[in-house]
């Protein structure tokens, strides 16, 4: 056997123990935030399979994809259009269900309708018309989440549209032909205890199903957050860091 096979033989020896050993860890991950998600759940007199998890994949690889669907993951998510779309395309096998968690940009929303089975971050009236003709042109409805900002007036916040104006951009969501209003996406402000942000939250939600009594998706809680998110209702919750690691 020439020295050249042997090398090869060694370096895929050496993919295969890394391959393993990365499937491992994102299974040590998975099981405990699953754990997390059950404790939580039961804590707050919820049924575990009430809370879908969706881990968001953004920086990782599509190997890692491929491991976490080995692994039963269905839901996963993305916040950069670009990324998202390669790896819903490198994946498409696996038949998963892409969601789209991040800032929208109005030129890109039509072509982030056309791979996700979900957009949990609509915060204004200006997409609703390319994520509604993203989805028709695509051919199949678009679930879509209303974002809304939990921060305080005035502050600089993340991504949100503001309470007051939710009910209005909801109902241009509701007289879309290819979206369905699903619910609330939130983030809780970096500054505060999330389950004061949470409560708002909840309250917002109260008031939102008594006008969209079918829309009862909430979106929240992330890697360091979804007990609190849990406690109040949370349908999904999006982690990336607990369930893969430190992101590369």
């Amino acid at each position: 056997m020439s020295q050249g096979s042997d090398v090869h033989r060694d370096d895929v020896h050496r993919d295969q123990a890394q391959h393993d050993e990365r499937g491992e860890a994102v299974a040590q991950g998975l099981a405990r935030v699953r754990a997390r998600i059950h404790e939580a759940a039961a804590v707050s007199g919820r049924l575990p399979e009430d809370v879908r998890l969706v881990v968001v994949t953004k920086f990782f690889p599509a190997s890692d994809v491929r491991i976490l669907a080995s692994l039963g993951v269905t839901e996963v998510a993305e916040n950069r259009h670009q990324e998202a779309q390669a790896k819903a395309e490198e994946c498409a096998d696996l038949g998963l269900a892409w969601h789209f968690v991040g800032g929208l940009q109005s030129n890109k929303a039509a072509a982030v309708a056309r791979y996700s089975a979900a957009v949990h971050s609509l915060d204004r009236a200006k997409l609703v018309g390319p994520l509604d003709r993203g989805a028709g042109e695509r051919g199949e409805p678009l679930d879509v989440l209303c974002q809304v900002s939990l921060d305080p007036p005035g502050a600089d916040h993340r991504s949100g549209v503001e309470p007051d104006r939710l009910a209005a951009l909801a109902e241009r969501v509701a007289q879309a032909d290819a979206l369905r209003l699903r619910g609330l996406m939130a983030v809780a402000p970096l500054d505060e205890d999330p389950a004061a942000a949470f409560d708002r939250l909840a309250a917002l939600r109260e008031a939102f199903l008594r006008d969209h009594p079918g829309a009862g998706w909430l979106s929240a809680g992330m890697s360091g957050d979804l007990e609190q998110a849990v406690a109040v209702g949370a349908t999904h919750v999006r982690v990336g860091s607990a369930v893969l690691g430190s992101r590369p």
